[in-house]
């Protein structure tokens, strides 16, 4: 069996990023043509995952350091 290059078993299925959905106008809703109108967070065993749909999360902060943090 061929590896996947995206670990996509730790991924839980939600409709804002499956391959079947569409965002609904309101923005609070997915549009299922399995389901109809579901919300964002719902999954159901049609889930295929779409790499493309899911935002990453955002990186932390970087510190900011002075000269005499890296002074001896």
């Amino acid at each position: 069996m061929k590896k996947s290059v995206y670990n996509t078993q730790s991924v839980s299925p939600s409709c804002s990023y499956c391959l079947l959905g569409k965002p609904a106008p309101d923005g609070k809703s997915v549009l299922c043509p399995k389901k109809g109108v579901v919300a964002k967070d719902f999954s159901c065993k049609k889930f295929k995952y779409d790499i493309m749909k899911r935002v990453p999360k955002k990186a932390p902060e970087l510190k900011s350091f002075s000269k005499e943090d890296f002074s001896v």
